[in-house]
Parts: C-alpha cells; sequence; structure tokens
C-alpha cells in the first residue's frame, strides 16, 4: 500500500464513523435533546479499530501507527475526557504488548497528554492550542521511539524522513477530520439557528397579533367608561352590556389563544363516531331553534367505530355548527345540514350552510391565524380544529361560494376490523 492510497483509505475509515456521529447529532439537536457522550464514545472508537484494521501502511515492514492517535486527540478537543482515557489506557496498552515499548515510556506518553487536556481544560485555552501542542509532543515521542526503540534502519536520515513523513501525514489527516467534523457541526447550528428564528419571529407575530386584538375591545371599554355617566340610568343601561360584551370577547380570545398556544394532545380511545355526532346534534338543535334556523340531521341509526378523542372531536363538530350559525345571511332564512357517508376505509362527515358564503381570497386565509371575517371572532378556532383533525389523522376542508354557503368537509379514518361486524 503506497503513501498516497493508504492516507485516503485512513481519512475515510476516521471520516466514516465520525460522519454517522454528526447525523446523529444533527437528529438529537433537532428533536431539542442533548447529545449523549456515549455515541461519540463509539464513533472515535469505531475509527480506532477501522484504522487498526484496515489502514496499516507498511514502511520497511514497520506499520505506521502513529494514526492511533488521531481518535485520541478528537476526544480531547471535543472535551469528552472519560472517552479520551479509555483510548489513552488501549493505547497505551497496545504500545505496551503490541508494540513492545517500554511501559515507563509509554506510560508517560499518556500522561503528558492527559496533562496536556488539564491544562487546555482549565485555562480554557484555543483548540488550536490542543492540536498543537499534542502534534509537538507527539513528534518528540514518536522520534525518541523511532531512534532509540523501534528504528526502521540504521542510517539518520531513513529515520528522520520517516519522523517527518509520519509527523506530516498525522497533521494533514488530523486537519481534514476536524475540519470536516467542525463543517458539519456547524450545519447544524446554521440549520437550528434558522429554526430558531423562524419559531422567534412566529412568536413576534403572534404576539403582535394577541397584542392588536385585545387592544381593540380594551378601546372600547375604555371609550364607553370615559362616556359613562352613573347619574344618568339610560346611558348605564345602554353601555354596561356592551362593556360586558368587549370584555367576553378579550376573555374569548384570550382562552381560544391560550388552548392554540398549548401543544394540543389527543386521548385516543375506541367509541362510536355516530353517538359523537347525535350527541352533539342534541346539544345545538335547541339552540338552532330559538334562532329560527333549519336544521337537517342525517346521522345513520347505527354504530361506526373509530379511533379518537371524544371531548375534542366534540369541540370541532360544535365550532362548525357555531360558525355556520354566525354565517347568517339576513335575507334568507338559514339553513344548516350534516350528512355522513362511508367511503372505503374513511367515514366523510359534512356539515352545509346556506349563509353569507367566503370568498375565494378569505377561503385562502381561513386557517391562517387571527384571520377572521366575524366581528367578533378570534380567528383561532379553525385552525385549532384542523390541528385536531390531523392528530385524528384525517383532513379537514372549506368549500364556499360567496353568497351561496359554505361547505365544510371532515374526513377520518375507521375501525375497519370492528365494523366489519
Amino acid at each position: 500500500m503506497n503513501y498516497v492510497e493508504g492516507m485516503v483509505i485512513n481519512i475515510v475509515l476516521l471520516l466514516f464513523p465520525m460522519i454517522l456521529y454528526v447525523i446523529y447529532l444533527a437528529y438529537q439537536r433537532n428533536l431539542k435533546q442533548k447529545e449523549d457522550e456515549l455515541f461519540f464514545s463509539m464513533a472515535v472508537m469505531t475509527s480506532l479499530y477501522l484504522i487498526m484494521r484496515f489502514g496499516l501502511i507498511e514502511v520497511e515492514n514497520k506499520h505506521l501507527t502513529v494514526l492511533y492517535c488521531i481518535p485520541l486527540l478528537i476526544s480531547y478537543v471535543h472535551k469528552q475526557h472519560k472517552t479520551a482515557v479509555g483510548l489513552s489506557i488501549f493505547l497505551f496498552l497496545n504500545d505496551f504488548f503490541e508494540l513492545k515499548i517500554p511501559f515507563a515510556f509509554a506510560f508517560s506518553q499518556y500522561l503528558i497528554y492527559n496533562l496536556l487536556y488539564f491544562l487546555f481544560n482549565k485555562k480554557n485555552l484555543s483548540e488550536e492550542f490542543m492540536v498543537y501542542s499534542f502534534i509537538l509532543f507527539k513528534s518528540f515521542f514518536f522520534s525518541l521511539e523511532t531512534f532509540y526503540i523501534r528504528p526502521i534502519s540504521p542510517t539518520f536520515s531513513s529515520n528522520f524522513w520517516f519522523i517527518l513523513l509520519n509527523m506530516v501525514l498525522f497533521y494533514f489527516v488530523t486537519y481534514i477530520v476536524l475540519v470536516i467534523l467542525h463543517k458539519g457541526e456547524e450545519i447544524i447550528s446554521i440549520n437550528q439557528s434558522l429554526k430558531d428564528l423562524e419559531k422567534e419571529k412566529f412568536l413576534r407575530t403572534a404576539l403582535f397579533k394577541i397584542t392588536h386584538e385585545i387592544k381593540n375591545p380594551i378601546a372600547v371599554c375604555k371609550g364607553y367608561l370615559d362616556m359613562i355617566d352613573l347619574d344618568d340610568s339610560k346611558k348605564v343601561k345602554a353601555y354596561i352590556p356592551i362593556i360586558k360584551s368587549e370584555v367576553e370577547r378579550t376573555l374569548t380570545l384570550m382562552e381560544d389563544y391560550s388552548t392554540y398556544a398549548q401543544n394540543i394532545k389527543v386521548n385516543k380511545d375506541i367509541m362510536d363516531l355516530y353517538f359523537l355526532l347525535e350527541d352533539t346534534k342534541d346539544e345545538v338543535e335547541s339552540l338552532f331553534l330559538e334562532k329560527g334556523v333549519l336544521c337537517s340531521f342525517h346521522i345513520p341509526n347505527e354504530e361506526l367505530y373509530i379511533e379518537g378523542d371524544y371531548n375534542r372531536l366534540k369541540q370541532v363538530f360544535i365550532n362548525v355548527f357555531k360558525n355556520a350559525m354566525e354565517a347568517k345571511d339576513e335575507t334568507k332564512q338559514l339553513e344548516i345540514k350534516l350528512d355522513v357517508e362511508r367511503e372505503n376505509e374513511q367515514v366523510k362527515i359534512k356539515i352545509s350552510d346556506n349563509g353569507v358564503g367566503i370568498s375565494e381570497e378569505n377561503l385562502k386565509k381561513l386557517s391562517e391565524l387571527f384571520f377572521t371575517t366575524k366581528a367578533n371572532g378570534t380567528g383561532l378556532g379553525v385552525a385549532l380544529s384542523k390541528e385536531i383533525i390531523q392528530l385524528h389523522e384525517g383532513t379537514l376542508s372549506y368549500s364556499s361560494k360567496e353568497g351561496e354557503g359554505t361547505t365544510v368537509t371532515i374526513m377520518l379514518p375507521v375501525l375497519e376490523e370492528l365494523n366489519a361486524y
């Protein structure tokens, strides 16, 4: 094996486990979890095993063993001291038993590397200091080893060029490995920073919008409080309901935003969807009759089992009915219909109304946070409902035509094995 080929093979063998570690690092940081030192230890130890087993370069029937210390140096640079101590013990035993290097010589070498690390860590010195100092001491010990313990030739010049070649190779391979590792970690860090910036941007936008939305009803309350005259009973009776309404609107906005801001959780269990729809119908039907809304519910008189969160799904259906009722066109009587249809392994629930409808432009913005066409709307109900349905592995979609009405379609997976009986 020539030097160039050997160098390339050793770089590949060293880098392969470390690149796997960088991929693991990216995965962990993406999940916001702390990195485990165990995986770093496995990576550097695998690198050491691979170059000892497959990356051997021979000169004058002598193996070039200087590259064995690269995983050790990488451990020091990454401040993984436990891993470095383990590698030091292994390399010391290999030098003593395999390479027949005197005990005191091998022991003092790895002891100095550890003392060097303690200085590097305690004084918080630069990475360059650790790398160059390590290479300097490695050159010193390797020179003593080559001249006095394991010479490859009786001539001074041959031993000198052998030492020079090894240390240049050691420095070059170390540099390549560290650069690639740093670039990988840098890319991960940049990607994480971009994600954090996006989250911060979203948070700032959300806070701005929620502040803006809250400011409006509070400003209305302040205006009426400024105008109110406690001695004028007519004004008191007229203004108090308005102030109360605006306060309730603010509380509703805060409650919706608080619910949406939390990580929504669904507690799924086997449930009868048709029973849930009947339950929801009983709850909203009396309100519809009171408001003069014509309603028709076509719910099959049977059972249909799904895996879902009863209360969360009920929340979605009530929100859809509430939106339909608030979309009333004053020029005609409001009609709301509910239809259910099985489609293979899914069930389709359609809730339609003949209200004012939604323009094509507003339909595109419907899922955006805080977007609403209603005077007292929070713009969070649709986004919240969509997320709940998505957590049930379903879909929620809107179709509408201005002046004609809106249809909400909800698709949910059914439990085929239970519904087959």
